[in-house]
């Protein structure tokens, strides 16, 4: 995903910079080389704003899993209930950093608009559209880990012990379909309905 936001970046940049396709408009000169130290910066800062959505909306998704073991419910409440927060943060970055054009300086405008561009595409398109779509598509297979691995890996957990016991026993709880018309008739959240 981060290699998929970079790449679509760095073209973005090329075009501009390079190519000079719309440079003067935006007041930018005409058209030069790439600054050499922008891969490496742009790399290490992306990588870390992609992490904080990433972590942000699987940790909710593994929570609904824990609870339900149904992850296509998992999916589905953990992206209702994170995407709001994970494009609301993407659009006040994209803000910040397209503000660097208007600086006048070619090297912070290229950053500004790169790092604009990568959060962009790694908010909208990866991490609340594509993330969803592959972990639906992949099931349980998304939380699968080996058991020796899991031995090894130690506990830790803000939740109190209880919840920790509630995922151990998860597996011996049968997942149980609503329909449509039995939750209207419980009146329950739209999330618990499947599909």
């Amino acid at each position: 995903m981060n290699v998929a936001a970079v790449a679509g970046a760095f073209g973005i940049v090329v075009a501009i910079f390079q190519w000079g396709w719309g440079s003067e408009l935006l007041g930018l000169g005409s058209a030069g080389p790439i600054e050499p130290f922008l891969p490496v910066i742009m790399v290490s800062v992306l990588f870390g704003l992609s992490m904080d959505y990433q972590v942000f909306l699987v940790s909710r998704m593994y929570e609904e899993w824990l609870e339900t073991g149904d992850n296509r419910r998992a999916v589905r409440v953990g992206l209702a209930e994170t995407s709001r927060v994970i494009n609301s943060a993407a659009v006040i970055m994209i803000s910040v950093f397209l503000a660097f054009v208007l600086s006048g300086d070619r090297v912070i405008a290229m950053f500004g608009i790169a790092l604009a561009a990568a959060v962009a595409l790694d908010a909208f398109i990866l991490r609340t559209l594509l993330v969803p779509a592959l972990m639906h598509m992949l099931g349980s297979a998304n939380w699968w880990l080996p058991k020796w691995l899991d031995r090894l890996l130690p506990r830790i957990s803000i939740e109190p012990p209880e919840c920790r016991e509630a995922a151990d026993t998860r597996a011996k709880i049968p997942v149980q379909r609503v329909t449509a018309a039995a939750a209207e008739e419980r009146n329950d959240d739209v999330r618990d309905i499947a599909g």
